[in-house]
């Protein structure tokens, strides 16, 4: 509350923690005013140049009218303030549930809105942002986890091997879809992050916001057997070519994302496993089941690897 003040704002002593892990993010009551949302970033996670490209990204895509809920200025054009060796910004408290994903409607008004998205991400880059990529997002995370103690020695061979083999295929994946272009993009748009109003979808959370292919916005609204995301992406894509092309050569990146961000995820909770918040929200990480199942849940991967992407009409 001191933090927030520092802006101007004076609280009312209402004060809630919202479900964030990799940065920490309150509900803050206002006097005489709607509460806002503090986000107080991760240290040492971004730059302040990257974070700038963030909210610089987020006030792009709200001054064209599209969805998605920036940081408020807290003056003279800066959304990102300090304090107590903390950085932190404040955002406009949005109401709304996570969205319907088996409904063809919501797809195709998320497709929509995402391919807008696009439009304004392809028009420059990000600088101080990552790429999503075999590298970013599966050698470097795999070298982590083969090097820390939450892989039990006897199970660190066989995983070892399911990752390596995976990433065989991942490569292969994206040598057949070939030169894809990269756009700047949400890169964490799962329904988690995405606020459904009776006025449709309102997207949050750019904090993992990074150079990336198109299809990464996509593929995550996709879920079920084969021949349910069949018919899910022609509903996201119907509503994606309403506002910009769709590269069909994309579709070969489905499953090879999805790994990646498979073991992305598993190297992701061992880098926080230090943070007290992460043993409780996830007791079942590091045992030896949830190795077993992530080993099978790779060897799973091999098998979709091999298979033809999803068809598009």
């Amino acid at each position: 509350m001191d933090a927030v003040e520092s802006t101007g704002l004076r609280c009312d002593g209402r004060l809630s923690a919202l479900n964030s892990f990799e940065n920490r993010v309150y509900q803050v009551g206002i006097e005489a005013a709607a509460p806002v949302i503090a986000k107080f970033y991760r240290p040492g996670r971004w730059s302040e140049r990257a974070i700038g490209e963030e909210h610089a990204f987020c006030i792009e895509l709200a001054g064209a009218e599209i969805p998605v809920v920036a940081p408020l200025d807290l003056g003279a054009g800066r959304a990102l303030a300090s304090a107590h060796g903390f950085r932190f910004a404040l955002y406009p408290k949005c109401p709304g549930r996570a969205p319907e994903l088996d409904d063809d409607a919501t797809l195709e008004w998320l497709g929509r809105f995402v391919a807008r998205i696009h439009v304004f991400g392809q028009r420059t880059a990000f600088v101080h942002r990552p790429h999503i990529g075999i590298e970013s997002y599966g050698d470097s995370p795999l070298a982590l986890l083969l090097k820390a103690d939450l892989l039990p020695d006897k199970l660190c061979q066989a995983y070892s091997a399911a990752a390596s083999h995976a990433l065989q295929r991942v490569r292969a994946r994206y040598a057949d879809a070939g030169k894809i272009a990269q756009i700047r993009l949400h890169a964490d748009c799962h329904a988690g992050n995405i606020l459904w109003t009776q006025d449709g979808p309102h997207f949050v959370d750019f904090d993992d916001c990074r150079m990336g292919p198109a299809i990464q916005d996509l593929w995550m609204l996709l879920s079920g057997d084969r021949a349910s995301m069949t018919r899910q992406l022609a509903a996201v894509i119907e509503g994606y070519r309403m506002f910009r092309d769709f590269n069909a050569a994309e579709l070969w990146l489905i499953e090879p994302l999805r790994t990646l961000r498979m073991i992305h995820h598993s190297a992701w909770l061992t880098e926080r496993w230090q943070d007290p918040a992460f043993p409780v929200a996830f007791p079942w990480f590091g045992t030896e089941r949830y190795w077993q199942d992530q080993i099978l849940a790779l060897k799973e991967q091999i098998a979709a690897l091999d298979e033809p992407p999803l068809p598009l009409d």
